[in-house]
């Protein structure tokens, strides 16, 4: 009988997860990661874990498994919070969640899991995993399109993979939540949990402060018509001119007025509209700029400012990570595949080129907010096949 250790959230996809494997008759250990102690951060009764850790308890004992907490909240502050603190200070925003499955739930959480006899750890993720007939794995979006959490597995290798189950990937949400109510599970009706993977729902600036000091600086309006924006509408979308049109935009304090004042440039975020605390603009702003160095957060209004939309990325060769072992960056260059910048977006048609310099992605459609730090995840017919982090 094969032994798996499934990671139980509190919630009712891992709820359901243990029960289709337990079902499948698999032998299923039920375990609980704590990775974090401070509180102080999250919102109140937020995802609190000693609720959600009962949570899981509860659900184990209705399914006659074995249970236990283990507390990884050492290795989440050094490879996940630490990581969160070093990418704002530079004027980055990282996605932990991306991290967090990489360095957590099938890192440790997985090497604890074969220390406990295991052959395969499994989550509650709306993913699929699939093997080609080279025996190597593919990683495949949900079934359920409004929950498809492919994205925040992006950076697993094919070793991680071999090891993982996502027994919900192929079914429906509602499908699950009739699934739980069927077999009467505790969980059956319990909302998602959102927020910071394990954390709940926090405050950012409060979070971000146990390490980024407060530092007032100024909002600096952008208008719409600046030479660099001028240029860069003149420039074809096209694979000659693709490192330019995915080249930063260079801002300075002289090219628009100050309009607010905030409390650090490091606690902001490109695109971000929410906390800006900027009055008396006819239309709404947004953040289309960001200097960590002089501490001046550069705004725009509306979404469809220049400064906010662009044609391509890039990635350093560095940062560029394959999922599938199909692909290497030769079979990457020139290839036409999906895109997505971000979670739930929609998944965007885009041409891949490999360079000296960098791997740049040229979308076909102008894309909004695209964001240094966060993760690009390329998909070829509903596969993810590699993914990188967008460079500045």
């Amino acid at each position: 009988m094969k032994r798996v250790v499934v990671g139980l959230s509190g919630g009712v996809d891992s709820s359901v997860t243990a029960l289709l494997l337990k079902q499948q008759g698999y032998d299923v250990i039920g375990m609980f990661m704590r990775n974090w102690h401070d509180e102080t951060v999250t919102i109140s009764d937020d995802c609190p874990w000693i609720d959600d850790s009962n949570d899981a308890l509860l659900i184990a004992q209705q399914l006659d498994i074995p249970f236990q907490v283990i507390d990884l909240s050492k290795e989440y502050k050094e490879r996940i919070v630490d990581y969160m603190f070093d990418e704002y200070k530079n004027g980055r925003t990282p996605n932990p969640d991306v991290l967090c499955n990489r360095e957590i739930k099938f890192d440790v959480f997985l090497k604890a899991a074969m220390e406990l006899g295991a052959d395969y750890v499994a989550t509650g993720h709306y993913c699929q995993k699939i093997e080609h007939e080279d025996g190597s794995f593919g990683l495949v979006a949900g079934v359920d399109s409004n929950k498809d959490q492919s994205y925040f597995l992006c950076q697993l290798s094919q070793e991680q993979l071999a090891k993982a189950l996502f027994p919900v990937g192929g079914i429906e949400k509602p499908e699950v939540r009739l699934i739980a109510e069927e077999n009467g599970l505790h969980t059956a009706g319990k909302k998602d949990s959102q927020g910071l993977c394990f954390v709940g729902k926090i405050s950012l600036p409060t979070f971000l402060q146990q390490k980024l000091e407060p530092k007032q600086g100024d909002v600096i309006e952008l208008p719409f018509k600046l030479n660099q924006f001028e240029h860069y509408k003149m420039l074809s979308p096209t694979e000659d001119n693709v490192e330019q049109l995915a080249s930063p935009f260079v801002y300075h304090r002289e090219m628009g007025e100050v309009v607010a004042s905030h409390q650090g440039a490091h606690y902001y975020t490109i695109g971000q509209r929410r906390g800006l605390h900027i009055g008396g603009r006819p239309k709404p702003s947004f953040v289309v700029g960001l200097d960590v160095d002089t501490n001046i957060v550069y705004s725009g209004q509306t979404d469809q400012h220049p400064g906010l939309n662009r044609y391509a990325l890039k990635i350093t060769p560095k940062e560029l990570h394959f999922v599938s072992s199909q692909y290497n960056e030769e079979s990457l260059d020139g290839l036409v595949c999906d895109v997505r910048i971000r979670y739930r977006q929609e998944l965007q048609k885009a041409k891949v080129l490999v360079k000296e310099s960098g791997v740049f992605v040229l979308f076909e459609v102008i894309q909004r907010g695209i964001t240094p730090g966060q993760f690009a995840a390329f998909y070829v017919n509903d596969e993810l096949i590699a993914s990188g982090i967008i460079a500045h």
